[in-house]
């Protein structure tokens, strides 16, 4: 197997207050040939879930896998293949994973320290995948990505995923930052910031229903160096705001939602 660059952790689903947010990627390199293995930690500071003013620490695995420029498989990018491959484009099918909630901690299984009491009478949410697909296009220094996706499992919503990147260097150090946006049903909405009759029963919080529309609308920066041939480090920070099917849930305690993540992989 060769050695090659790997994509920094995204903000894409490594925690649930990101859960929501479009991926973060990097400046374009020449993808190495063949299969490459990618292995890594990643520390996540985020809200302890999607609407939470408080704060929390998890550590997620990174683990990835590529085969040339065509399949792809890792927690944040999820599994996809490139079936259009061009120099601007990239189009195929994508499918994701999106950690669950747990009411006595308001974290995912990964959270290490910083919980919550907010959610207790909630109700766990069960991790989800979500099918569908990507196009993108991207030039030296720009890029833009749509991403469809049904949900199964966790929840039943649509989403779709919308992000701007703008990519280039400063000596050894690739960055990117842009604008993103996330859309969704209500199948998606109320399954994270409702409240049905029971739940608000059991909760104490006032019954409330979300729509569909636009979930958050945010910005998000990406810093990337390579320490050798094989180890990296990424830095990323993010912002989001909730917008109003989400930020009218009484669940959410703040509509401003930061996010910081490191990341230290070794590749082969």
């Amino acid at each position: 197997m060769k050695k090659g660059l790997s994509l920094v952790v995204c903000s894409a689903i490594f925690a649930p207050c990101l859960a929501h947010a479009a991926a973060i990627e990097l400046p374009r390199v020449k993808p190495p040939e063949g299969w490459q293995v990618t292995v890594g930690v990643a520390p996540v500071i985020t809200p302890v879930y999607s609407g939470s003013q408080d704060y929390a620490l998890s550590i997620y695995p990174d683990l990835r896998v590529r085969y040339d420029d065509r399949f792809f498989a890792s927690i944040p990018e999820g599994m996809g293949y490139n079936a259009v491959l061009t120099q601007n484009w990239k189009i195929g099918p994508l499918i994701k994973l999106r950690f669950g909630r747990k009411e006595d901690t308001g974290g995912s299984s990964f959270l290490v320290a910083g919980e919550t009491d907010a959610l207790l009478g909630m109700g766990d949410i069960d991790p989800a995948g979500e099918a569908g697909g990507f196009v993108e296009y991207r030039t030296p220094n720009w890029g833009t990505r749509f991403e469809l996706r049904q949900g199964f499992g966790g929840h039943d919503g649509l989403i779709a995923d919308v992000n701007v990147n703008y990519f280039n260097r400063i000596g050894s150090v690739a960055y990117t930052v842009g604008p993103r946006m996330t859309l969704a049903s209500d199948g998606f909405t109320n399954t994270y910031y409702g409240v049905s009759p029971s739940q608000s029963a059991a909760s104490g919080y006032s019954p409330y229903s979300a729509g569909n529309g636009i979930v958050s609308m945010g910005v998000g920066a990406s810093a990337f160096m390579s320490l050798s041939s094989s180890w990296k480090v990424a830095l990323i920070a993010g912002y989001d705001y909730l917008m109003d099917e989400a930020s009218n849930s009484p669940l959410v305690e703040s509509a401003s939602q930061f996010s910081l993540i490191g990341s230290l992989s070794y590749s082969f």
